[in-house]
């Protein structure tokens, strides 16, 4: 065999990969880069609901007359479960966000909506600023905005009461009957622009061919819009209703500041708020974490019904 033949045999020969080689490396990389979403994942979501469901199962027993006292921390099952389903403050405070959502939550996206198929159409001007004036309130904390709407709904000093006093009407925006709307209102105003954001990033992802064709077919803007882009956009309309389903039964720095306005609101006016004051200013941490798993299942059924439904409805379709 010539010299050229043993080198042209010795390029096309394929290459055996070397032991001891980078393979190890190449499998373990992936869980590397897993590692730190898992252990924070762990840390700080699978660890706090396995301490709140077994501290839900047992009860502080104290003994004693306070001096030295004896306590010990006893399995009592489903008792703080019972205890907090028979509560009728917190039952009346789920009560009362359910309510809250039931409103709140299409009003919210029916403006987010609205406002993202005008920002789509070509019927506005100024687009950028008018998105950026819509979606700042997002940026504005939730104690924040709070505070802000909370000195607008006091008659002492808000100039929206002294304007609408002019005008023959005298509103309570504080009453017991209204505050709970007052409180919808703040979260309209802070969590609108984003829910517009994300249904109008969703329009723009629409083919503009479809909105050609539409237009030969002689469709107007308003046809358009609901049989073209409102369909089109549907996953991220429930996006958007799970997220505002979940806020909504979360419900607390609105309300917790609210209190320091008016009276009409109570430190158990939501679940969240029975929680803190039943775990920090009561101490009962064990009824504490049971109300905490109950508002948790609360929520997990009703995010799972809203999918449900809507899987449904996208496959009459």
């Amino acid at each position: 065999m010539s010299a050229a033949t043993a080198s042209t045999a010795s390029r096309t020969r394929p290459r055996r990969r070397l032991r001891g080689g980078g393979g190890g490396g190449e499998r373990t990389a992936p869980y590397v880069f897993l590692a730190p979403f898992v252990l924070l994942f762990i840390g700080f979501l699978v660890v706090p609901i396995g301490l709140a469901i077994w501290n839900s199962l047992h009860t502080v027993r104290r003994s004693g007359l306070g001096f030295g006292s004896a306590s010990e921390t006893v399995f009592t099952g489903l008792s703080n479960y019972t205890e907090a389903l028979t509560d009728a403050e917190f039952l009346a405070g789920l009560g009362r966000v359910l309510l809250y959502g039931v409103v709140q939550v299409p009003v919210m996206l029916a403006l987010a909506l609205t406002l993202a198929l005008l920002f789509d159409s070509a019927a506005v001007r100024f687009k950028r600023f008018l998105q950026l004036s819509v979606f700042l309130p997002y940026a504005v904390p939730a104690v924040v905005a709070a505070l802000l709407w909370g000195f607008l709904y006091q008659p002492q000093v808000s100039p929206v009461v002294d304007v609408l006093r002019s005008l023959g009407a005298d509103p309570d925006f504080l009453a017991p009957g209204t505050v709970l709307w007052s409180i919808a209102n703040v979260t309209v105003w802070s969590v609108t622009g984003v829910n517009m954001i994300i249904i109008f990033s969703a329009l723009q992802t629409v083919p503009r061919d479809i909105y050609e064709a539409a237009r030969i077919d002689g469709a107007g803007e308003f046809r358009t819009a609901l049989r073209i882009k409102i369909p089109m956009v549907a996953p991220a309309i429930i996006l958007t209703a799970l997220f505002s389903v979940i806020g909504t039964l979360q419900l607390f720095n609105e309300p917790m500041v609210m209190r320091s306005v008016t009276s009409n609101v109570s430190s158990e006016y939501t679940p969240n708020m029975m929680i803190f004051s039943t775990t920090t200013q009561g101490g009962n941490i064990n009824l504490g974490s049971a109300m905490a798993i109950l508002l948790g299942l609360v929520t997990f059924a009703l995010s799972v019904a809203v999918s449900v439904a809507s899987n449904r409805r996208g496959g009459k379709r």
